[in-house]
């Protein structure tokens, strides 16, 4: 699998420069990427390559974008080898709450120069998001070079360095090193792609297990056998239909993936507009499991919701339902004698995992309750 993003830089409005730069130079610009772990092989040699983007991006909610829609790929900013785990940082820093491993990209100080132009010669280019944007579209950064190691990316952001000076107390005049700071943050675009490697395995029938794969791989579906059920629901009250999807133990190898930590399973109809809209699950048509390892099960609870809606409606096909790897966003409300947690948001998993769910024996049978007034 490979994976590497596109990014957008957020900007204060009406944004100048903190200082002056001497003489109007910029001495050096950097992109820098920060990250909280790595995965793999983190002494494996790897290079980072960061690109202009020079067409403007677009919302995209899929993890299948083509990056020379919006760069060319032939003229690299800037490369930097590096190891996840940089030997070159002390234990006594590396151990210190405040570091966090990163990668420096030098990038053409004709960049940062021609920025610093832009604010002086243009400044209506910095009176709007949008205004920026066609100015600097933003940033693609991958790898071409080394396997066996991802990064789980925290934060990104270009970096101007120059000097200026100042007038001490005494009336000394005085150069200071500063540096002008653009992150990549949620509020524009940031597109994340994933390219993995042949599944097909993964997509052949077998009788004991299907599978799940984040990011962007592999999803299971589930049909509910709404036509076979309905008759024998008809004129009685459903109470209860509890759904708990059981899992294999996980391999226990070096580099083998951990288990999706929720699952989200929905109608396969929902899927696009549940994400795109920003939705949560909602104990009608969605509903969430945690992964529970000492059973090796997610729980969805009781989802006769779903089918109540389905055979109100009048419609009794079966429903193919999709279960697919999420990350989960909580809140916790209440007061000093009781507190609940509940979604504050859910996006796709984008952290390595895999689970095989079991096919076998009573795994996948499901018991109904329901009653009928006499």
């Amino acid at each position: 699998m490979k994976s590497d993003y596109i990014c957008q830089l957020y900007f204060p409005e009406e944004y100048q420069f903190a200082h002056e730069p001497i003489d109007g130079k910029i001495d050096s610009v950097t992109f820098d990427i920060v990250y909280y772990s790595a995965l793999g092989d983190t002494l494996t040699p790897m290079r980072a390559s960061v690109y202009a983007v020079t067409e403007q991006l677009e919302r995209n909610f899929y993890t299948n974008f083509d990056p020379a829609k919006y760069c060319d790929l032939q003229q690299p900013l800037g490369q930097k080898t590096y190891t996840a785990y940089d030997q070159t940082v002390s234990d006594s820093i590396r151990n210190l709450t405040s570091y966090s491993p990163n990668i420096v990209v030098r990038l053409p100080v004709e960049l940062g120069q021609r920025f610093y132009d832009e604010t002086v010669n243009n400044p209506s280019t910095f009176s709007s998001q949008e205004n920026f944007n066609q100015f600097m579209p933003g940033f693609y950064v991958t790898t071409d070079f080394g396997t066996g190691c991802l990064l789980n990316v925290a934060k990104s952001y270009f970096c101007m360095f120059y000097k200026y000076k100042t007038t001490g107390s005494a009336g000394q005049d005085t150069i200071v090193h500063a540096r002008e700071l653009f992150n990549a943050t949620q509020e524009v675009i940031q597109l994340s792609r994933f390219k993995n490697t042949d599944m097909s395995t993964l997509l052949i029938p077998n009788e004991e297990y299907t599978y799940l794969k984040s990011p962007a791989g592999v999803c299971t579906r589930l049909t509910l056998p709404v036509e076979e059920m309905a008759p024998r629901l008809e004129g009685r009250i459903l109470n209860n239909l509890p759904l708990t999807l059981y899992a294999m133990p996980q391999e226990n190898w070096q580099y083998a993936f951990e288990a999706a930590p929720d699952l989200l399973i929905l109608p396969e109809d929902s899927v696009k507009n549940f994400f795109e809209t920003n939705q949560i699950e909602d104990s009608n048509t969605s509903y969430v499991a945690q992964y529970v390892s000492s059973t090796l099960s997610y729980s969805f609870g009781n989802i006769s919701n779903l089918l109540k809606d389905q055979l109100a409606n009048g419609d009794k096909k079966d429903v193919n339902l999709l279960v697919i790897p999420i990350k989960r966003q909580v809140t916790t409300t209440g007061s000093y004698y009781y507190t609940s947690t509940v979604t504050s948001s859910i996006g796709n998993y984008m952290s390595p995992s895999g689970t095989k769910l079991r096919k076998d024996g009573d795994k996948t049978q499901i018991i109904v309750t329901s009653c009928r007034y006499q």
